[in-house]
């Protein structure tokens, strides 16, 4: 921390400053220190190998024939730091006891409610399981999760609450935290609703760094003056 003199301390311009400095350095310290997360299903897509989060929900994708998607409960602050299925997109894998079918498509679910450190409080999460989803042509991946993992539970919104089950309550409920990172609202990827994904970006609120603008400019304001008074 930077040390000011006494003999600049006596003057009231420069002491009111310095005042105003280290009320700024609270109050972004304050803003720094807000953080949280989200417990929620986020929805994944396949990528080759590997899960890329998805950017429409699950009731608005309609998948082909052969494709790989994931659910993955687990306490996420944002889209960019959401915990991936922790099984690989396996296509083969998946299906290889499914045989296809005239008029059917066949869709691979991941279906990952996460670890016993993500659960809601006196739940545990079931195992991690694979599922090959037969539907129609025209079947919505939300359709498809229907059709091998329910009961499912939405709310209001059309977000996926519960899969299999699982959590028995909550929906999107906000989990303190402490890693420093500005919540945004839970990823809407899981929801019927399209979304960009994007999360709020770390740090004070612009708000929040308006205000002290605003005042380190009074501040200055004050400072002059006290000096033209002299």
């Amino acid at each position: 921390m930077t040390r000011i003199s006494s003999s600049l301390l006596r003057s009231p311009a420069a002491g009111l400053l310095a005042l105003l400095l280290a009320a700024s350095a609270v109050l972004l310290g304050a803003g720094g220190a807000q953080a949280a997360g989200y417990r929620y299903w986020s929805f994944w897509e396949a990528d080759g190998t590997s899960w890329t989060y998805a950017t429409q929900g699950p009731s608005l994708v309609r998948p082909d024939d052969g494709t790989v998607q994931g659910f993955r409960f687990a306490v996420s602050e944002d889209s960019a730091d959401a915990d991936r299925p922790r099984r690989a997109p396996d296509f083969a894998a998946v299906c290889a006891d499914t045989p296809a079918k005239d008029g059917a498509k066949r869709v691979a679910l991941v279906i990952d409610p996460g670890t016993a450190e993500d659960a809601p409080a006196g739940e545990k999460p079931p195992a991690l399981r694979t599922a090959c989803a037969q539907v129609a042509p025209d079947a919505s991946s939300a359709e498809a999760l229907a059709s091998v993992a329910k009961p499912l539970r939405y709310d209001s919104s059309a977000m996926i609450c519960a899969i299999s089950g699982y959590p028995r309550t909550g929906c999107g409920e906000q989990v303190s935290g402490d890693s420093g990172k500005k919540p945004s609202t839970p990823a809407s990827s899981a929801a019927a609703a399209d979304d960009d994904g994007d999360g709020g970006s770390g740090g004070p609120s612009a708000g929040l760094l308006v205000g002290i603008g605003a005042v380190l400019l009074l501040g200055v304001a004050g400072v002059f003056q006290a000096r033209r008074r002299r």
